[in-house]
Order: C-alpha cells, then sequence, then structure tokens
C-alpha cells in the first residue's frame, strides 16, 4: 500500500502509537495521532513523539472532516479490532493494520517470530542473544517493549529481527511473513479480549499464515493445538518435546536434550549445564535451538550462549536468599498456566503470592500443581475471592487475603521459615494494583532487599 503523502490514523498514544507515528512521518505519511482519554496532555505526548509541531494530535475523538481524509487506520496492541469506533472505517474500506504490519512493511532482512502463552519473553531474549553472537546487525523487537516501529528503518538486507508477538498484535497482520515462526503453547489467557478459545487458538496460529514451504515453524509437541495445527501448516514444521523421543526434531530424554535429523540424533546438551529452571525453560531453550538453528546458525554458538543466558527478570527469577528464605519473582506469571510453570519450578515448601486483575481465568489446574508444596496462600486484588474459594475447594487450608501487596509481603515474611521459598506468582494481570507486571516485579524485589535493613 502506497501511503506516501496520506493521513494516517494512528490509534493509541503510548509507545506502539508514537513508535507508529514516527515511523509514518518519517516515511512520508501524515500521521494523525488519536487517544481516547481526552484528559491526556497533548503537549507532553507531542514531546514523546520527538517535539514535532506538524503532529496532528487528537483526544476524545476524531473531527468528521478528518475522519473522511483517512487512508489507513493503524492500531496500538490495546485496542479491541472489534471497538465499535473502528467500524465506521470498516465499512468505507479503509485497512486496519497493527503495528507489526506497519512495521514489516517497511523493514528488510530477514525474522524470526516467536508467539505462545507463555515462555515468549524468555524464548525471544534467548533466540536474540544467539542472534547476536552471530550476526552482525540483530534487533529484538515487539511484545517485549520495544516498538518493531522504531527499528524498522534501521534495518537492513543482512538484519535478523527477533520479534515477539502477542495475540493482540497478530490480530491485525495481513502480509506479515517471518522466514521462522514459533509456537510455544496454547492455553487459555485473555478470553476477556478474545471471547472464545477457538479465536484465541485461531489468532495464535496467524503468526505463520502467510508461511510456505520455504520458511519454519517451530511447534510443540506437548500442546495439543500446536501439535495439531502442524498437521496442515503451511511452512516445513519443527516440532520439540519435553514428553518423547521424536524421529525429526529437538527432545528431552531423561536431563539430555538430543536433536534428531535425517535419522540420526545427537546428544546437544544437560539441562543442569544451564542456568535456567524448570521444565518450562528447558522448552523455551528447545524452542530456541529450533529457532536458531533455522536461522543457520552454528549449533556449538548455540549451545555457548544457551549455557550463558540467565533467566528474563520477572520469569522465575530469584532475587536473594534472606534469613535462609529464597525469594523468586514469577511476576510474568500473569495467567494460570504460566504460574504453573512458577510453582513447578520450587523445590522446597513455599509461601505463594496470587491474586490481581480477573482476566476470567479458572484456577484448578493451577491449584492442582500445587502439589503439596504451597504452605501458605497469600491472595490480593481483584480475584482474591475467587481463588480463594477454589483452592479451599481443592483442599488448601492456610489461605490469608490481604488488602494490599505490601500487607500480603509482610505476611509472607512472618509465614516462611529456613529452608522455604516465598514465590510471587500471581496468575493474574497486574492491573488495578499496578500498571504492569514490571513494576508489580519491581516492587517485589525492592521489599525483598530491604528485609532486615
Amino acid at each position: 500500500m502506497e501511503i506516501q503523502g496520506k493521513r494516517v490514523l494512528v490509534v493509541g498514544s503510548g509507545k506502539s502509537g508514537i513508535g507508529a507515528a514516527s515511523l509514518l512521518n518519517a516515511v512520508g505519511a501524515v500521521p494523525v495521532l488519536f487517544d481516547g482519554n481526552e484528559k491526556l496532555d497533548p503537549e507532553e505526548i507531542r514531546q514523546r513523539a520527538g517535539g514535532g509541531k506538524e503532529l496532528i494530535i487528537y483526544l476524545g475523538s476524531v473531527p468528521e472532516e478528518e475522519k473522511k481524509e483517512i487512508a489507513l487506520v493503524v492500531i496500538s496492541p490495546g485496542v479491541p479490532v472489534d471497538a465499535p469506533f473502528l467500524e465506521e472505517y470498516r465499512e468505507r474500506g479503509i485497512p486496519i493494520w497493527g503495528e507489526i504490519e506497519l512495521a514489516y512493511t517497511f523493514a528488510k532482512g530477514k525474522i524470526a517470530a516467536i508467539t505462545g502463552t507463555n515462555g515468549k519473553t524468555t524464548t525471544t531474549t534467548l533466540v536474540g542473544q544467539i542472534m547476536e553472537a552471530y550476526y552482525s546487525s540483530v534487533f529484538v523487537v515487539g511484545n517485549i517493549g520495544n516498538p518493531y516501529t522504531e527499528a524498522a528503518l534501521l534495518t537492513g538486507d543482512d538484519s535478523v529481527t527477533v520479534a515477539e508477538i502477542s495475540s493482540f498484535q497478530l490480530e491485525t497482520i495481513h502480509s506479515f511473513r517471518p522466514e521462522v515462526s514459533a509456537i510455544l503453547n496454547i492455553t487459555p489467557d485473555h478470553l476477556n479480549r478474545h471471547h472464545t478459545m477457538e479465536c484465541y487458538v485461531e489468532t495464535k496460529q496467524m503468526i505463520a499464515h502467510n508461511q510456505t514451504k520455504e520458511d519454519v515453524c517451530v511447534l510443540n509437541y506437548e500442546d495439543a493445538y500446536t501439535r495439531e495445527f502442524g498437521q496442515n501448516c503451511s511452512a516445513r514444521v519443527i516440532y520439540f518435546s519435553s514428553a518423547r523421543k521424536l524421529t525429526e526434531g529437538i527432545y528431552l530424554e531423561g536431563e539430555e536434550i538430543f536433536i534428531a535429523q535425517d535419522g540420526e540424533a545427537k546428544r546437544l546438551m544437560n539441562i543442569h549445564d544451564m542456568n535456567l529452571v524448570g521444565i518450562c525453560n528447558v522448552e523455551n531453550v528447545m524452542a530456541a535451538i529450533a529457532i536458531a538453528d533455522a536461522m543457520k546458525v552454528p549449533m556449538d554458538l548455540i549451545l555457548k550462549t544457551v549455557r550463558e543466558f540467565k533467566a528474563v527478570e520477572h520469569r522465575i527469577e530469584f532475587v536473594a536468599t534472606k534469613n535462609g528464605v529464597d525469594y523468586y519473582n514469577d511476576s510474568k506469571g500473569t495467567n494460570p498456566d504460566a504460574a504453573i510453570q512458577g510453582i513447578r519450578a520450587m523445590s522446597k515448601p513455599t509461601v505463594l503470592i496470587g491474586g490481581g486483575y480477573d482476566k476470567q481465568s479458572e484456577y484448578d489446574q493451577w491449584i492442582e500443581a500445587f502439589d503439596g508444596k504451597v504452605k501458605a496462600f497469600v491472595l490480593i486484588g481483584q480475584t482474591r475471592d475467587k481463588i480463594a474459594e477454589c483452592a479451599r475447594a481443592h483442599g488448601i487450608e492456610n489461605i490469608i487475603l490481604a488488602d494490599t501487596f505490601e500487607e500480603a509481603f509482610s505476611i509472607c515474611v512472618e509465614q516462611a521459615q529456613p529452608g522455604d521459598a516465598v514465590l510471587l506468582s500471581p496468575a493474574c494481570a497486574s492491573w488495578g494494583m499496578f500498571p504492569n507486571y514490571e513494576v508489580r516485579g519491581k516492587v517485589f524485589k525492592e521489599l525483598v532487599e530491604k528485609i532486615g535493613v
């Protein structure tokens, strides 16, 4: 689509919106930045966008005469595709893109794109580090916190881009085609946005929608959704498995990771040679190896990077040992399945902080995964009563409700004894108490550091 000189409506004034507006301006389009929150300060938005006075900003609503001039709409990931105000643009045949589609249109080089309900950030970060060890021009972008639009015009023909892609971003792709894609797993999440599990699954699968047999799609054989998708995927499929030996792909056997290619299996590494803990991270590593191998990185360099890689902040992150108690920050465990991986990674009696914003999740499988490890369950936020009721139904007795995060932490310190672990793994989003999971994790770590001070 030719957009030079055309007016493009950018919806949302966060990092994604600012990045999109800046890219549009750089390629000669006329960005029109819109945010439904009329209380925002347009000058503050303008400063974040680089201070250009030519940027058109509307808050609260877009004038009717402006709407008629719009040739393209670019929405931020936080804007639902079924938002009512978008309907009039659809009726007029105006394309609706997201940040990923916009950036991809102008980016160069090869791209590896990673999605999944859980493990995206760890896998994307690891793949990014592997690529940086081999290629000279590497960009790590997307849902990981670096807008793809900010990097697109910096890429060249020899660049490699590693992108973490959320379901929200996949809703608005059209031509996006990565050389290597990966779906790590699919479990219930964001159903308040996608409404049905079927819609959520289909959205995740969009990452491979435009791929051909010249491309590669890495899939988890132990996830029913991704295993089934592999049977009809248009790309060449590479599976990884943490539970069985594969004739082709990457698999875990005992404590050893193997790669099977062309009828031969080769040992790659022992899982204790890496710094990550938990079977979820073993799966993330196997996916990263498969992705990097498909991107033509030498295997010895891949494995060296894996061995040196440290856990991503806020994902089963060891914080410190205080008074004989180990503290772990798993604030990125924002849904039950992610939190299951958090508790499975614990090897000690655990005092667990859970609860937060209600994304219409069910918590039975999470609580069933406690497996006798949770000696005290401290609950906070909008979901605390719902989770408490579920926990009681599963025989959990030591349940403590807290009104604030600080109160919950103090309770954990009181409940934990030397030899125990305290784990923040909420199974819920942070909204309502914190702006995002990063802030929640940062506050947790600050409280840990203050123990005994």
